[in-house]
């Protein structure tokens, strides 16, 4: 039996998305808004061998601190990933990402009814009804959304 191991480079200063769902890395890719345009080394790593998760992704962002609003839209598709902030090839800052109960702002209701699809100063909301698989009922008109037509969004 051979030992395998994963060989990629460390980077100075940025965050580390690990643990995403598997096949969900560039997902996290586009949610950042990252198109190949981008200063700085991304990293994307496939099908990773996980003892939690069995296979997983991994995103590596160099130069770049994620802020909060994007964490919370990566919640929605890699509810057990974790962030790590990493200054001076050191890792300063680890969390794991949380879905809240409460959606707000991140993603706009699929239905074109929707009053808060209207010109009317409303602020999207949605409740997490289920995490896995992700299922989120908008505030204003029950409009029921799955993962795949969230990810759509972005």
């Amino acid at each position: 039996m051979t030992e395998t191991t994963l060989r990629v480079s460390k980077i100075k200063d940025g965050t580390v998305i690990d643990h995403i769902n598997n096949g969900h890395a560039l997902d996290v890719v586009r949610i950042l808004g990252i198109n190949g345009q981008t200063n700085g080394t991304v990293l994307i790593a496939l099908h990773v061998p996980s003892e939690q998760l069995g296979l997983k992704d991994i995103v590596k962002v160099e130069g770049r601190e994620l802020k909060p609003e994007e964490v919370d839209k990566i919640a929605l598709l890699a509810p057990q990933a974790s962030i790590n902030i990493i200054r001076q090839y050191a890792v300063v800052d680890k969390k794991r990402v949380k879905l809240p109960s409460i959606i707000s702002g991140t993603v706009t209701c699929g239905n074109p009814a929707c009053v808060s699809n209207s010109s009317e100063p409303i602020q999207p909301k949605f409740y997490v009804k289920t995490e896995d698989p992700l299922v989120v009922r908008c505030h204003y008109c029950s409009h029921i959304m799955e993962r795949q037509e969230i990810l759509r969004q972005f």
